[in-house]
């Protein structure tokens, strides 16, 4: 018996018939995410879990055989954490979709990692609570997924990112162990927080299999105004002020020229595309007008050319409609687009945006940027024709000059979308020699054969 058949054996051994994929047309499709210049391969094998035990199962022939393991949720990432390498296990979550426990008197969830953020979300507000976190993808992505990347959303401002509403973990080592970490209770500091270092982690520590989520009582209907500016540096300086005077939104977005013209060609929308940076703030306190009337203030004393406050929830959702269909526009612009996750201190979140606006004109490229612009984190979209060779390389060199830009302004390579494989270099220079001789010996303590989602990160 080869190797190959070794593994299909011992597999099968604790796994029923349709949890195991071995199918090469099949098992491509389960090869990558949705990442740009991210290589990847054919796994070995395909398994789709539906219980903690056939996870524990995979692990332990993964060791016997010494056969590397791929975590992947709904694959919606976009740093390539997902990909697969050439002869692995690809353990997809998905099935395991189950939401155990939702508890208003602890608020807390419960739930399995395959279970979609949208319906964790729905599910938790029918009973008066409310779950943050809200990436773009959220209709499709998963919790585990998130808690892999650290997801964040269009919340963080006021809200916080995944990492901050994760109190517990079950979690399956290499070696097929189940460690649980954490707690279900409102405070806890017993012992190192290995909860916390899970998070994050993409899958290169141990399997997710349970999450103890925190929630929040559910805050009233947010009203959103959208304000008009002639430049994104004055843009990013209302959005400062907005915040060194104390406001609390619970969104507050930026769309660049290139993104509103992209988002008007796709939907139709009639966005103001004169002018060169849209501001999208939201507040869902007791008395939202009142808020929103603040900012809009602040947003005219900087120069805003127009400020147009909802006057209902209905039309806040349309005005917020827009920056939800940012980077699904951009994606059809050209035939292939690279998002870029670039961190900043808000103090900096002008010259990031300058800055890149000089990228796209250095390279003859077309970048848009939308932004999480509350707390600094940007995302840039180059888009490209992937068939022009070029233009391909064009791109990826202005990725990485954005990523340099991110860094000397004193931010971050991601924010919320992970290294993977597209950013395991960039991340050796924003930690340093020491930093990443530390972090490998953390990887190698929970996985001394290196078996889980090797090549990522590191």
């Amino acid at each position: 018996m080869d190797d190959l058949q070794r593994l299909h054996a011992l597999l099968r051994e604790g796994l029923p018939d349709e949890a195991l994929i071995t199918d090469p047309d099949v098992m491509d499709s389960y090869a990558r995410d949705m990442a740009s210049f991210c290589a990847a391969g054919l796994p070995a094998a395909v398994v789709l879990p539906r219980t903690v035990e056939q996870v524990q199962h995979v692990m332990r022939a993964a060791t016997a055989c010494r056969v590397p393991v791929v975590p992947q949720g709904a694959r919606t990432g976009l740093s390539g954490a997902a990909n697969a390498s050439d002869g692995c296990i690809v353990l997809s979550l998905v099935k395991m979709d189950r939401i155990l426990e939702i508890s208003p008197v602890d608020r807390i969830a419960v739930v399995e990692p395959g279970v979609i953020n949208a319906v964790l979300s729905r599910e938790v507000a029918a009973q008066g609570l409310y779950y943050p976190p809200d990436p773009s993808s959220w209709e499709m992505c998963t919790i585990g997924g998130n808690i892999g990347t650290a997801s964040g959303g269009l919340c963080c401002v006021k809200y916080g990112v995944t990492a901050e509403y994760v109190l517990g973990l079950d979690v399956v080592l290499a070696d097929g162990r189940l460690l649980t970490t954490g707690r279900r209770t409102a405070k806890g500091v017993a012992g190192y927080d290995l909860t916390r270092l899970f998070v994050g982690s993409e899958g290169s520590l141990g399997i997710v299999v349970r999450a103890v989520l925190a929630l929040k009582p559910a805050p009233p209907q947010q009203l959103a105004l959208a304000a008009e500016f002639g430049s994104a540096k004055a843009a990013c300086d209302a959005v400062c002020e907005i915040m060194a005077r104390g406001h609390a939104p619970s969104l507050l977005e930026l769309m660049d020229r290139t993104t509103l013209r992209a988002v008007n060609a796709m939907a139709h929308m009639g966005l103001p595309e004169s002018t060169e940076a849209l501001l999208l703030a939201a507040f869902d306190t007791p008395d939202p007008a009142a808020d929103l009337a603040a900012v809009g203030e602040i947003c005219t004393a900087f120069g805003a050319t127009g400020v147009v406050p909802a006057e209902d929830f209905a039309e806040s959702e349309l005005l917020l409609q827009a920056r939800r269909l940012s980077l699904t526009a951009l994606e059809a612009v050209k035939t292939a687009t690279m998002i870029d996750d670039v961190c900043v201190p808000r103090s900096k979140l002008g010259a990031m945006i300058e800055g890149t606006a000089a990228i796209a004109d250095r390279y003859d490229l077309t970048i848009g940027v939308c932004a999480h612009a509350g707390d600094g984190n940007t995302h840039p979209v180059v888009c490209f024709d992937a068939a022009d060779e070029d233009e391909s390389r064009r791109a990826r060199e202005s990725f990485d000059e954005i990523m340099a830009l991110g860094l000397e302004l004193g931010g971050t390579i991601t924010g919320e979308h992970g290294v993977g494989v597209l950013k395991k270099e960039w991340l050796a220079r924003e930690l340093g020699p020491v930093g990443v001789e530390l972090q490998r010996g953390i990887k190698a303590a929970f996985d001394p054969l290196g078996l889980l989602n090797p090549g990522k990160l590191f």
